[in-house]
């Protein structure tokens, strides 16, 4: 079963690119997938028929108790044939209904195959909580399938219905989930049903929540006006979700819990309420329906309704009628959801007002519909007859043995068949009748292909039906686990008389003549379907739950508008102001109900703390009274470098590395920020409010202040740090304990780590890049645009004046060519990408000529970070200055040559290696991130040693270097093009340049005048 869920996972991530390449055709080859499952659980019904049970056990989380468990019982078995026959002919459809280039096909076809394989998962699982994961991983894919027309608004409006409705019963369902889990001891849902808790109010409320996320998933009222609204997903979707898969998760789940807690206060009455109440309401809302597909949805809900009321009855009879009845709605519901499909694809509308003698058009689709549409109805000899005879007789047994609610149940759902059959006929009426005054459909013959899928379900609800005592062997033994209800004189067993079975034909029963009853007024209800229509016109909607969803998310919608205008009042000193309050107010709080103070404190370890202190202090006041950004910023690097002497004092040389090199890649960055801000700090809000703010910034400063000096003082056990240093040595083979903390011992806080770093670039790059985000860094070649300067200053170079250059350089600053006519890119790029007055060409040649060494470095922390001070994060950063270094002396196009590399995927790459290096242990049979270590004696080199999780440590290399690329790509060159483009036009007309003046944002603001600098279209970041 694993490798079937693996096939599935593989499938919906190969398949959207091939699908974006080779168009719907590569929907029949990704029918194979649920095929080949499909065709692997016929093989097992021997065995499930013989009374085993295949599992699976594959151990994930043993502290938990958390497994990826696995079992094919009866009702498992019959699900998942269901999720994969149904499945595997939907996406077969598929190959005909959609067009080439349609828009998302790729994303499409890959969902579409995911939620197959979540569904699979689903009815498969024996792990409470594993079930519980695959419920919700429908829910999402369900929204992305609803979702499917992005730009149509109806069709986002439906998918997020759905995933709001189905997500919160998910929510109630998953604290129900838990209390079971932990009352029952056990996570393994065979073994909660087979020996259920003890009875009490803490397990009564446990199983009605489950059941609510049951209803909810299963569209029961007053929740079911999801599932219509669904309607606006594509007609497979329809035909699979709604019909099949999705909304009989919430049935499976009740099939499943019934024989552990059929007994429990409220099931028998909740359901039977529900569900009988589900049945009319649908049915009455379809026979009002002029869109067909609207019309299946309703009756849908109708049917669900059905199902609810036979599966949670609780009787061996009813649940033998229940695993019938799942199987045939299944089989006809789908085939009626792709013909509806077909008329549409061909006829372009589903209003059966505009639809007339569809039948003598298409008379094979009208055969495979209306051999669906009598299993619906429940006409002999198709399976839903089958199923809706064992239905009616299991009921009537337990009415005439004198329980209420097997009479109420009975009446309810002969109603609700009424309705069926009418809204069945109304269906067929619609679709295939000729209407008088309404001219014949222009109907474009289908072909025999699209025609497979609804004949082949048709086909088999015909001879499931026939061949009904068939299923009796495996359905019966899924009945057989439902136990007597204690203090039911009607309840039987499989080895009492009264035990019901299969068959098409059981003689003149009172059940038969309960569906002849239903069948004659069903089709009178639809003779009248006008005076009934006019009665619907004037009975209001006494239930109308879609407009109280409406309601209720308007006011959740106008509510976060008031609250957002009262507490986003969009100043940044209010919001830090009020986290800071919060903050003193709550700590304070608590520090004042501790009430002891550690009776002393040291001071400092080191005199020379005291002056690095001072140094601090000072510069964090001088901070504050700063009145330029970049004043503000050098001042607080200093705070950080200050910290980093302090870790150094104490002997951590490793942490002191990383503080200073973090400190000045963070000062870097904030130097490009200020080039887009004014360099003077505004005074008009600065000297509101002093007071209020000093004390907020001394209450703050003391209280952490205070909190150190409990924190260090209430020590009382011996920390585990002490052990770090032997944990590193014999756990990790490393010396650093800082090092191999980061790689081994925490390694999945750092996996965290990295992809925090991944989302912060992303986002920093999403609010920098305004039209669209580029790959790759600026690089200059021959077809490079030069900046409009350029031209200007060859023109004059070639114009015949007197001048000489130094050292027989050329006028634009680079070397010469060696001939004439040498292409090959100069070694200082700045002559041909900056103005003469930005260079400093000796800074330009210091950083090409330390540029080499310094990646060289980077590389040597990296690999000796183990034992000695350096590591991943250190080398990175190292290698990331070495590209501000790069980029500062002589701008973007000398990055772009640096590193011509996509940021985002050297991000991407690094996570990814960082976590397959992590995995790899997992197929040697140990844990996830567990290291080992090489060593051996080299010729010449000596003595080496390699530690595994250096590999990981790559990983972290990678990802830090990435960081610093795609930081001086979006908050370097990307502002650089961008000051380019906001002032390319502001060159005078007369000065003959058709540059632009460059705006030194470090020394004074936009607002204030332009100083008088030959015009330049990029400047040197420095």
């Amino acid at each position: 079963m694993i490798i079937s869920l693996v096939g599935f996972a593989l499938a919906g991530l190969v398949l959207p690119s091939l699908t974006a390449r080779f168009g719907p055709r590569m929907f029949v080859v990704a029918a194979a997938v649920p095929a080949a499952v499909f065709a692997w659980l016929l093989l097992q019904i021997p065995a499930v028929v013989r009374g085993e049970t295949p599992t699976e056990l594959h151990p994930w989380v043993p502290q938990l108790d958390l497994a990826l468990a696995f079992r094919l019982d009866p009702l498992s078995l019959t699900m998942a044939l269901i999720v994969t026959g149904v499945g595997a002919l939907v996406v077969l459809y598929c190959g005909r209904y959609f067009r080439r280039g349609e828009d998302g096909l790729g994303r499409f076809s890959g969902v579409l195959l995911a939620f197959a394989g979540a569904m699979f998962g689903l009815v498969v699982s024996d792990d409470i909580y594993v079930l519980f994961m695959f419920w919700e991983a429908t829910t999402v894919f369900s929204y992305l399938l609803i979702g499917q027309y992005t730009a149509k608004r109806k069709s986002r409006g439906a998918a997020l219905q759905a995933l709001l409705v189905t997500t919160a019963g998910g929510l109630a369902m998953l604290v129900g989930v838990v209390i079971l889990a932990v009352e029952s001891g056990t996570t393994r849902v065979s073994e909660i049903v087979a020996d259920p808790p003890q009875a009490s109010g803490l397990i009564t409320v446990a199983v009605l929540l489950v059941l609510a996320g049951a209803l909810s998933k299963s569209a029961q009222v007053p929740l079911h006006f999801w599932l219509p609204s669904a309607m606006a997903a594509p007609t497979p979707v329809s035909a699979y979700l709604h019909a099949a898969a999705m909304v009989k998760a919430g049935i499976f789940l009740i099939a499943l819990l019934v024989p552990a807690f059929g007994e429990t206060p409220g099931w028998r009455p909740l359901l039977v309420g529900i569900g009988v109440l589900t049945m009319l309401v649908g049915g009455w809302r379809a026979l009002r329906q002029h869109d067909l597909k609207l019309l299946l949805a309703y009756g849908t809900v109708s049917q669900l309704g059905f199902l609810t009321v036979v599966v949670g009855y609780g009787t061996r009879n009813a649940a033998l009628a229940g695993i019938t009845l799942i199987t045939g709605h299944a089989l006809f519901k789908a085939t009626l959801f792709l013909v509806v499909g077909i008329i549409d694809n061909r006829l372009g509308t589903r209003d059966l007002r505009k639809i007339s003698g569809l039948g003598r058009q298409a008379p094979l689709l009208a055969v495979v519909a209306t051999l669906a549409a009598a299993s619906m109805a429940g006409l002999p000899p198709m399976l839903g007859f089958v199923a809706k005879e064992a239905v009616f007789t299991a009921l009537l047994e337990d009415a005439e043995h004198g329980a209420p609610l097997g009479l109420v149940a009975l009446i309810g759902v002969a109603l609700g068949s009424v309705l069926t059959v009418a809204y069945t006929a109304r269906f067929l009426w619609g679709a295939f009748a000729s209407k008088p005054g309404i001219e014949p459909a222009e109907f474009v013959h289908e072909h025999v292909d699209f025609l497979v899928s609804p004949a082949i379900l048709a086909v088999m609800s015909l001879g499931l039906g026939i061949a009904s005592p068939l299923l009796d062997p495996l359905f019966g033994q899924y009945a057989d686990t439902v136990p007597p209800l204690s203090g039911e004189a009607s309840a039987v067993s499989a080895e009492t008389p009264d035990a019901a079975h299969l068959a098409l034909w059981h003689g003149l029963e009172p059940a038969l003549g309960i569906s002849a009853v239903t069948l004659v007024l069903g089709l009178a209800l639809f003779a009248a379907r006008t005076r009934i229509s006019a009665i619907q016109g004037r009975v209001p909607a006494l239930i109308d739950s879609a407009r109280g969803y409406s309601r209720i998310v308007h006011l959740v919608d106008r509510g976060a508008v008031r609250l957002t205008r009262l507490t986003q009042t969009g100043s940044l000193p209010i919001y830090v102001a009020t986290i800071l309050v919060v903050l003193v107010a709550a700590v304070g709080t608590a520090l004042a109900l501790v009430g002891e103070l550690p009776g002393s404190f040291r001071p400092w370890d080191s005199p020379a703390q005291l002056p690095i202190a001072i140094v601090m202090g000072v510069a964090t006041i001088a901070a504050a009274r700063a009145h330029k950004r970049f004043m503000a910023v050098v001042l607080v690097g200093v705070t950080g470098y200050g910290m980093a002497a302090l870790f150094a004092l104490q002997g951590a040389a490793d942490l002191a590395l990383t503080q200073a090199l973090v400190e000045t890649v963070t000062l870097v960055t904030f130097v490009l920020v200020l080039r887009r801000l004014p360099s003077a700090i505004g005074q008009d809000h600065g000297r509101r409010h002093r007071i209020v703010r000093a004390v907020i910034g001394v209450s703050v400063g003391i209280l952490m202040s205070v909190v150190a000096v409990v924190a260090l003082g209430s020590r009382i056990a011996e920390p585990i740090s002490l052990r770090f240093p032997e944990l590193a040595y014999e756990g990790g083979h490393g010396r650093n304990v800082v090092n191999v903390l980061l790689v081994d011992i925490r390694g999945w806080d750092t996996l965290g780590e990295m992809s925090v770093l991944v989302v912060a670039a992303t986002g920093v790059a999403s609010l920098v890049f305004l039209s669209r985000r580029s790959s790759d860094m600026p690089r200059l070649g021959p077809e490079t645009e030069r900046p409009r300067w350029f031209a200007h200053r060859k023109r004059m170079a070639e114009a015949p004046i007197e001048a000489t250059t130094s050292a027989g350089a050329t006028p634009d600053g680079a070397a010469p060519s060696q001939e004439k006519g040498n292409q090959r890119t100069p070694w200082l790029l700045a002559g041909k990408t900056l103005a003469p007055e930005n260079r400093s060409i000796i800074l330009e040649v210091v950083v090409r000529l330390l540029f080499h060494s310094a990646i060289i470095v980077s590389v040597y922390l990296l690999f000796a970070g183990h034992n000695i001070p350096g590591g991943g994060f250190a080398g990175g950063l190292v290698a990331g200055l070495a590209f501000v270094a790069r980029y500062l002396a002589a701008g973007r196009f000398e990055l772009g040559e640096a590193a011509p590399i996509d940021a985002g995927k050297l991000l991407g790459f690094g996570v990814l290696f960082a976590g397959g290096t992590a995995l790899v242990p997992i197929f040697f049979g140990v844990d996830a991130l567990t290291s080992t270590w090489f060593e051996a004696e080299l010729p010449v080199i000596g003595h080496i040693e390699f530690v595994t999780s250096t590999l990981f440590d790559i990983g972290v290399y990678l990802v830090v270097v990435g960081l610093a690329l795609d930081i001086l790509r979006s908050l370097g060159a990307e502002i650089d093009r961008q000051q380019e483009e906001d002032h390319g036009d502001e060159s005078s007309p007369d000065d003959g340049i058709p540059g632009a003046h460059e705006v030194n944002t470090l020394s004074h603001t936009p607002d204030e005048p332009t100083p008088d600098t030959p015009p330049t279209t990029e400047r040197s970041p420095r």
